[in-house]
Formats: structure tokens, sequence, C-alpha cells
């Protein structure tokens, strides 16, 4: 008889960017991941292996045996509010690297490489960046900018725009291009989250944004945000449809394909770092190393090994 043939993760560039669940049970069946309908005894089949990550609304629940095999399978799982625009929790299948994350941290707390950091976010977002700003200088200047690509982008699809204003306990009070500019951008973070943990680092640990669990995932959205998933908002803001989260959601997965968002994410996250010029710190010469060795990663740098 063969032998049992351990699962291979899928590296997070050659994934299928999300899948929302609501309203149904989510658990394993004859080793396949199934979405069942209590009511009618339904079952859909998601390729859990393939997916960045898998985002569960209202009315969802999951087995243990599920978030195993999303584990085991690198796959991050995140329990919104509706439309995804409210993050409850977030499981973790990576950030792992210890390594990794000492590096973040010290280009973190030392002011002149993050400014470097800094600095090098906004010349990806604008082409260049100005020298002898300090980071608060580089975030006013940023705000401006993003203000006027709103306006901007208002004009160009004939939008009303009365800036960006919203309740993130309240999606239904927020006019409909702000709708779908919050589910626009739930959709970039879900996916921005699992290539920075599947790269090893930490989503708390940010430059520009701080003192928040998705510091570094804001930062690192905000790099691609207004050339991918902005756009899509205000044109379908434009059309004032009915389900705007939906059409939303629609739009942004098929621009993550066709802009191969998940193959960029993971070089774009070390460019940023690499701008600090430091190398990863080494372990102390005393510390101790793990008693039982770790096999070789089958995955990303930071999925855990079984």
């Amino acid at each position: 008889m063969a032998g049992f043939i351990p699962l291979k993760p899928i590296p997070i560039k050659d994934r299928n960017s999300m899948i929302f669940v609501g309203m149904g049970r989510i658990d394993v069946r004859d080793g396949a991941f199934v979405v069942i309908d209590d009511v009618n005894g339904e079952r859909m089949h998601i390729p859990v292996g393939s997916i960045a990550c898998l985002m569960l609304e209202p009315g969802t629940r999951i087995s243990h045996a599920a978030i195993k095999l999303a584990s085991t399978t690198g796959t991050l799982v995140i329990w919104v509010g509706e439309a995804g625009v409210r993050l409850y929790s977030a499981g973790q299948p990576g950030g792992a690297r210890s390594d990794k994350l000492l590096y973040q941290a010290q280009l973190a707390l030392d002011e002149s490489l993050r400014l470097k950091v800094v600095r090098k976010m906004f010349e990806i977002r604008f082409g260049e960046a100005p020298q002898r700003r300090s980071v608060d200088q580089l975030r006013g200047i940023e705000g401006a900018r993003v203000r006027q690509i709103y306006q901007m982008l208002a004009k160009q699809y004939s939008v009303q725009w009365n800036g960006r204003r919203y309740d993130p306990k309240d999606w239904e009070a927020g006019d409909k291009v702000n709708q779908c500019l919050s589910a626009a951008t739930s959709c970039l973070y879900g996916v921005t989250e699992a290539a920075i943990l599947a790269a090893g680092y930490a989503p708390a640990i940010g430059f520009l944004h701080t003192g928040k669990p998705l510091s570094f995932v804001y930062d690192i959205a905000d790099l691609i945000k207004f050339e991918t998933v902005v756009p899509i908002a205000f044109r379908i803001a434009a059309k004032s449809p009915y389900q705007p989260d939906k059409e939303v959601r629609i739009a942004c997965r098929e621009v993550f394909r066709s802009e191969k968002v998940l193959k960029r994410l993971i070089p774009l996250i070390e460019e940023v770092l690499s701008a600090g010029e430091i190398e990863p710190p080494k372990a102390p010469e005393d510390s101790q190393p793990p008693a039982i060795p770790e096999p070789e990663s089958i995955g990303d740098t930071g999925h855990r090994n079984k």
C-alpha cells in the first residue's frame, strides 16, 4: 500500500485571493473542506489550500477539524462582520519566524531606520519621497495627496464625494461610495494580512501606522490600494447597486487575479523593509537551540510546520 503523502501548502503567490462564507456550517467531510447547509443538507466544497484567506460572516459556524485543516494548508481564517467590514478575530497560520519578527521590530524601534522605511513607502506610492522630512511631515503630505486622489476619482466616475466617512459599527450609515470603499479595503486587508503572515512578519508592527493590531497591514495595503481596489469602489458606487458589497467583492477578486496581487505582495514587503539597509539580527551565541529540530518548511517562509 502506498505511504501517506503529506499536504504541501501552495505558496501564497499561486493562490486565489479569498472566499466569503455566510450562513452555513464549515466542517471536514471525507477529507474535504465543505460548507454545509443545515436546512437543506447541501454541501459545497471549498479548495481551502488554494485560497489565501477565508472570511467568515455572521451566521457561520466552523468545526475544530476545519480550523486544523485550514492551519495545515496555511490558509488564514478571519471572522468578520456584515459585508466584511469589521474584523472580530483571525487565525494565524503564519508569522512564525522569530528572525523576521526581530528584524521588523528593530526597523520600527530605530527612528532613523523607521524613517527610511516610511520614505520608501512614500516613494513606491508617489514616485518620489521628499528629503529632510520627518515621519509626521510625510504623513501630512500623504494625507493631502490621498484627498486629491479621492476627489479626482469622484470626478472621473461622477460620484458625489463628501470625504471618507464611515462608522465601523454601522455599515449601513455610510453613503454608497463609502460602503463600497469599506468593502473593497476589507478585501485588500484580508489578503495583505495573509501575505504578511506567510512571509513571517507581524501585522501589528507598523511604520506609518502604529498602535493597532493591523498597523503593518495598513502600511502595505496602502501601497497598492489606489491602483487596485479604490477605483473599483468608485466605479461600482457610480452604478448605485442594490448589494454594493457583493459586487465589490467579485470585482476585487478579479482585479487581484488580473493584477497578480498575491504574487506582488511578499516581494513588496521585502522591498520596503530592505530600505532600512540592515541585516536580520542573528541569534545570540548563548541561545538554546530547539531540542527537536524543525523540519524543512514546505510552504512560505512564515507557515508553521506540522
